[in-house]
């Protein structure tokens, strides 16, 4: 799950320049030749006797866009209009600004989006240049989006493959992403004599280097962080561990803590930590505030040696050895069980699991933050699903028996290109600046690799197949998973702005099993709009009891709340807490002390980074 994590924040700006001196210019200049001439040299010796890599078209580009250009093609009135229509704009921006050039008021043209962060410096307004090159990249990126928007006749997958490359293409060609035609880029080349863009040179040639020959942009600086001291540092132990994950008990922090415990199952897709970033934002660290006795599943970061780990591996030595490890640790024979995004799926599968083995009561309630169980609409990741690309990926896992977790992550910036790709191009190569520290970033960049054998399982079986919704769809170690047998409490909680797991899919999820649920939608998107604590006041959430209506008609009728959803979930928890008993101190159960938190799997990183 790499992370739609917001842009970081705004790099603090370079100290003044003394302006231009031609000799620490042509030494800057110098060391990236040096270092340039290096990284060549060392792609030709790792390339060296390697065979020309046939081009190939394993996204399906090549077939997506000539499909579009037959339908184009088969409606020529339709071009021309909007041929005709982008002629228009372009007379209406040129008189705009004829009349600006002379000092008479105009209405812009094209005005970006809101929340468009790239067109923030305000020279992009005030300057007519700027704003002549802003407002025509606008038009023509409405324009270009528009005529492939409205092509008829496509495929569906087509469709979706057209338009989010087309989105791409258009996020690349942005003035902002070039140092001629970005104002605060030009004002600094400017004042540094060129300095910033030699800096930012050197910077990508690091990239390039810590990629071993791929380019890696930095989000953060990853030197500032460390596990345990400035992150993920609310006390606990490991008292329980297998091939596949550790298992950590917090400290408890409260005179009494509430007699059913609580087990929260992240995602195996990155580390454990999102839920334990710093105090203020630690969901983990609330919990336990809150009086719960919590305890975290901390996913190991596979290699070859787990290639053959299966989704049915995961169920049987994720949630069901964590249930019991819980029980020797604490006594109690249920908990309450969290699954965030992919681990959501995974709480699915063991609520089916459990109702067919009589034993669902193990479960005293079920939550599940941004998580898809019905992925009938999956959101834009279905553009790199589908049997030419997952065939093309498992030949490459089954080379080295996992997918790395870079490659993952680089899908998940895509979602969100200009905060995850395109600002960090401007602020490290064209501004020369080095990446802001960033804690949120530096656990978007600790990517985790998944074990050949289950990411094949999962991709075909959920997002391709959607068996998890289907009675008898899946069948995990000899149990056939049937949802509507699954009678335990359930809330959902989804975000507004999630590309990952869109919340008009997630919102299927209650429907498919029996118990009580509840439905919450919260603001912003996959890792903001659950990383919310209380104390930020931010976002809000909605809320409505009933549903039994789609999506829509839910949202319709929704009452919108100020704050963060935490709230709500406490309040419904409450019930599922049962009375107030002495802490549980790790180690003192049946379970002995291993290692203290966060754990050496959450340790284990996929570079040096």
């Amino acid at each position: 799950m790499s992370t739609t994590a917001p842009a970081a924040p705004a790099a603090e700006p370079a100290p003044p320049h003394g302006g231009y001196d031609p000799v620490a210019l042509t030494e800057s200049l110098a060391s990236a030749a040096e270092k340039g001439a290096k990284l060549i040299s060392d792609f030709a010796v790792r390339n060296a006797g390697k065979q020309a890599a046939v081009a190939s078209d394993e996204l399906g580009l090549g077939k997506a866009f000539m499909e579009l250009a037959a339908k184009m093609l088969a409606n020529p009135v339709r071009l021309a209009e909007g041929q005709m229509n982008l002629w228009r704009d372009y007379m209406s921006l040129w008189q705009s600004s004829m009349l600006r050039m002379m000092g008479a008021p105009a209405l812009p043209v094209a005005e970006p989006a809101k929340g468009d962060k790239r067109f923030k410096d305000a020279s992009w307004h005030e300057h007519f240049m700027f704003d002549y090159v802003k407002q025509s990249y606008l038009i023509t990126a409405r324009w270009l989006h528009e005529q492939v928007a409205s092509v008829e006749g496509l495929s569906d997958a087509a469709k979706k493959k057209v338009d989010f490359f087309t989105r791409q293409y258009i996020d690349a060609w942005a003035p902002s992403n070039f140092a001629l035609t970005n104002p605060e880029v030009f004002r600094e080349t400017v004042a540094s004599g060129g300095q910033n863009l030699v800096r930012g040179l050197n910077n990508l040639l690091d990239d390039i280097e810590r990629g071993n020959g791929q380019l890696r942009i930095s989000m953060t600086d990853a030197k500032a962080f460390e596990l345990g001291v400035n992150i993920a540092t609310t006390p606990g132990q490991v008292v329980f561990q297998n091939d596949l994950m550790q298992l950590i008990q917090y400290e408890p922090t409260t005179r009494k803590v509430w007699k059913r415990p609580l087990l929260i199952m992240p995602p195996w897709i990155n580390k454990y930590y999102i839920l334990d970033l710093r105090e203020k934002n630690s969901f983990i660290r609330w919990a336990v505030n809150e009086g719960m006795t919590v305890f975290v599943i901390s996913w190991v970061n596979p290699d070859e040696k787990l290639a053959h780990k299966d989704f049915e591996d995961y169920l049987l030595e994720g949630p069901l050895a964590a249930l019991d490890a819980i029980e020797q640790a604490t006594g109690e024979p249920d908990a309450n069980v969290v699954g965030y995004c992919l681990g959501g799926t995974l709480l699915a599968a063991t609520l089916g699991y459990l109702a067919a083995r009589k034993k669902q009561k193990r479960i005293a309630s079920a939550t599940f933050m941004t998580a898809l169980v019905d992925f009938t609409e999956a959101g834009e990741l279905e553009v790199f699903i589908d049997e030419d690309q997952v065939s093309s990926l498992e030949k490459k896992m089954q080379e080295r028996g996992y997918l790395e977790g870079t490659e993952m992550a680089n899908t998940f910036n895509l979602l969100r290109a200009n905060d995850l790709i395109w600002s960090f191009v401007i602020n490290n190569y064209l501004l020369g600046r080095d990446p802001f520290p960033f804690d949120l970033l530096h656990w978007n960049c600790d990517s985790t690799r998944m074990p050949a054998q289950m990411h094949s399982y999962y991709l075909r079986n959920m997002y391709m197949q959607n068996r998890l919704r289907e009675p008898g769809g899946l069948t995990l170690a000899g149990v056939p998973i049937d949802l509507a047998k699954v009678h335990v409490p359930a809330y959902f909680v989804s975000a507004m702005e999630d590309h990952i797991a869109p919340w008009k899919t997630t919102y299927a999820g209650p429907g498919l099993m029996k118990g009580p649920a509840r439905f919450v939608l919260s603001g912003s998107g996959h890792i903001a709009g659950m990383i919310n604590p209380p104390s930020a006041n931010k976002y809000g959430y909605w809320t409505n009891d009933a549903l039994d209506g789609d999506a829509d008609t839910w949202f319709a009728n929704a009452e919108q709340h100020d704050g963060s959803w935490w709230s709500d979930w406490r309040a419904w928890i409450g019930p599922y807490l049962d009375r107030e008993v002495a802490p549980r101190v790790p180690g003192k159960g049946k379970l002995p002390v291993l290692e203290a938190a966060p754990g050496s799997y959450a340790r284990i990183r996929v570079d040096a980074t």
